[in-house]
């Protein structure tokens, strides 16, 4: 018993840091998105005009893909949070399910302000990405050959870094220690996906406020990458190679 404090006590120390840390990340995107929608919307119409994407844009097909790269994201928290009682786990995916619902409601929002689609017929995922040679946190993942980022679809795998649906149905039947390690391993390879995406948009987006929105993103999942592989080695894992 004497021997366990000193342990528990640093770990928790440093867990607090690193959410703080995330945390702070998360509120300033938040809240520089909020006041970039109320801008914008009080813009005259021809400005806004001058400043809309066109539909086969980098910065539509970021919107469109990140929304839904997004949303398989919450639908995983959501999972696990059902499946373990681990405090560190379910804080960890109760804030990403918040902030990725959050900020696929402002891509969805730039969609709908410029007047685009939600889904372009006959453009594949991840076209807006097509020549670019960047593969950064891509590694381990299936590549294939079709381009569009360096990811060919499968299983219900979209784009960089998406779970299948077999390993979502693995993650549905996963209970405890299992759905834990289970979460933070597809969590890490979604996260290594969304900042691959995120930085191509930084480098080919030209709208201002969704580059700083993908900006942040990078960094706010950087961060949790860090924290999910601690939590990882807490439970004798690690990410899959």
């Amino acid at each position: 018993m004497s021997g366990a404090a000193p342990e528990d006590g640093p770990r928790r120390s440093v867990t607090r840091t690193q959410w703080a840390a995330i945390t702070a990340v998360v509120l300033a995107l938040v809240f520089a998105g909020t006041a970039t929608v109320a801008s914008a919307a009080r813009d005259d119409g021809t400005a806004a005009a001058s400043r809309t994407p066109s539909s086969e844009s980098a910065d539509a097909g970021f919107a469109r893909d990140m929304a839904v790269h997004h949303q398989q994201a919450v639908e995983m928290s959501f999972i696990v949070r059902d499946s373990t009682d681990d405090e560190d786990v379910r804080r960890l995916a109760y804030d990403i399910a918040n902030t990725q619902a959050n900020q696929r409601g402002m891509l969805m929002g730039w969609l709908d302000l410029w007047g685009l689609p939600k889904v372009e017929a006959g453009t594949e995922p991840m076209a807006w990405m097509e020549g670019t040679a960047d593969t950064d946190g891509m590694e381990g993942m299936d590549h294939g050959d079709a381009g569009h980022g360096g990811h060919e679809a499968h299983d219900g795998s979209l784009m960089p870094g998406m779970a299948t649906r077999t390993e979502l149905d693995q993650l549905r039947k996963a209970r405890g220690k299992a759905a834990e390690i289970l979460y933070l391993q597809l969590m890490t390879d979604h996260h290594k996906g969304g900042v691959s995406m995120a930085q191509g948009c930084v480098r080919l987006c030209s709208n201002g406020t969704e580059k700083s929105l993908a900006e942040g993103m990078v960094a706010a999942q950087e961060s949790e990458l860090s924290l999910m592989a601690d939590l990882l080695a807490e439970r004798g894992a690690k990410a899959r190679a």
